[in-house]
């Protein structure tokens, strides 16, 4: 017989019905974190007391409060002043996006210089090595050297030739027995002995054998070569490219946080921390209804998703069209972006169910999870199209469009990834056979 996963978190599952009170208490609740957040924004963001770090949590604070109250806004409109939730909801969208855009440009830029790090390993040996071979041959070298010097003075005084004095300025300045100069240097002939005199017998210059250096390991493959000064030159464009839009993006935040318009949508959220407009019709309504609607919109578009291809591992479904040359976002993400958001509302909606006791618990782990992996999946997904964007430079190396095609392939791969995480956990949701 079929039997069906106990669900806590089901809109559906609680007897009692849930009064619009609740949502009033969660809506008042996220406005004052709103507030709060602001307000720390507002005195770290000048640099004072705080850091970048504050102003960075206090960002984030922003944006999780405006998409939960947006969230709501979209999810029990019913509920509500339909004008009212009309000039909010888009304006709370527009704060959140534009909030987002710093940090995503700068995780994106992160994500990519790890992959390039992790792509690219170290192809020469250490430095350290080198300096200790090339040492160790020239000290045998001077020690051969004078063993040679010693073996022939020796050799000298042995047929009562008298000791040839110290050299003076260098081996040019070095004469031998009868005034006959030595050569300049190791290796070279010595000069013919004066005409009526007998040269010197000279010891037979002794061989000294040297260790031949260690072996190097084979040079690497061309790809990887190529990969790897590429790696370094790809990563210098993707840096150059991805801090210029999150400067651009920094700019337009502060633009945005001091503009009238966002002085208006931060007007309207102090009103709604305290006096929620609701419509006459919550006087008796119950939550349940438009909370299970979010989670059927959420279930159908999960139904329309691949999930059979994305529960074998290592599909290749993420890399159809990879080598496609339109710079629009690959068509096939867009079904599992748009899951993202219905989740998103889903649980929001969850949240509202629970009033404002507690918003910043955890509704389900499963949730969460599933959250967590399309995130995955969107990061990927928007960090492969910012390498396929960067190769499509003009005039590049190609060694640099060849270490940024790989990067993309990579970034393909954790989509595929990410959706093989999604499909896992989502089938603990599912109807399994008993």
């Amino acid at each position: 017989m079929a039997q069906r996963h106990l669900d806590p978190t089901d809109p559906t599952a609680a007897a009692a019905p849930v009064p619009a009170d609740a949502l009033a208490a969660y809506l008042r609740s996220q406005a004052t974190e709103f507030l709060r957040a602001l307000r720390q924004h507002q005195e770290t963001g000048a640099g004072a007391a705080g850091g970048p770090a504050e102003s960075v949590d206090a960002a984030r604070a922003l944006r999780r409060s405006a998409r939960r109250i947006s969230g709501s806004l979209h999810t029990f409109r019913p509920l509500l002043d339909e004008t009212w939730a009309e000039e909010l909801r888009p304006e709370l969208a527009w704060l959140s996006g534009t909030l987002a855009l710093e940090h995503a440009c700068q995780s994106r830029l992160d994500r990519l210089l790890q992959a390039l790090n992790r792509l690219s390993p170290r192809t020469e040996p250490p430095t350290d090595t080198l300096i200790d071979v090339a040492a160790g041959s020239r000290a045998d070298l001077a020690a051969g050297s004078r063993a040679d010097l010693a073996a022939g003075s020796r050799a000298a005084g042995a047929m009562g030739v008298p000791p040839a004095p110290e050299p003076v300025g260098g081996a040019r300045g070095r004469v031998g027995a009868g005034g006959t100069p030595c050569s300049k240097s190791l290796g070279e002939a010595p000069a013919p002995a004066a005409p009526g005199t007998t040269a010197p017998p000279t010891a037979a210059p002794r061989t000294v054998p040297h260790p031949a250096p260690p072996a190097r390991s084979p040079a690497p493959p061309e790809a990887r070569g190529n990969l790897t000064v590429g790696a370094a030159k790809a990563g210098a464009l993707l840096d150059r490219q991805l801090t210029l839009a999150r400067t651009r993006a920094h700019s337009t935040a502060l633009q945005a946080l001091g503009s009238a318009r966002f002085h208006a949508v931060a007007d309207k959220v102090a009103v709604l921390a305290s006096d929620v407009p609701l419509a006459p019709a919550a006087q008796t309504a119950d939550l349940r209804p438009l909370a299970a609607a979010a989670e059927e919109r959420l279930t159908d578009a999960v139904a329309a998703l691949p999930l059979v291809t994305a529960g074998h591992p290592y599909n290749a479904e993420a890399l159809v069209h990879g080598l496609s040359p339109d710079p629009a976002p690959h068509p096939q993400d867009a079904p599992w972006h748009q899951v993202r958001l219905l989740l998103r509302l889903h649980r929001y909606a969850c949240e509202a169910l629970r009033g404002g006791e507690d918003p910043g618990t955890p509704v389900d782990a499963r949730l969460l999870t599933a959250g967590q992996a399309l995130n995955r999946h969107r990061e990927a997904s928007e960090a492969a199209a910012a390498a396929a964007a960067a190769a499509r430079t003009p005039r590049i190396a190609p060694a640099t469009a060849y270490a940024l095609g790989v990067l993309h392939a990579d970034q393909r791969h954790e989509v595929e990834a990410a959706r093989f995480a999604f499909q896992q956990c989502w089938q603990q949701r599912t109807v399994t056979a008993g």
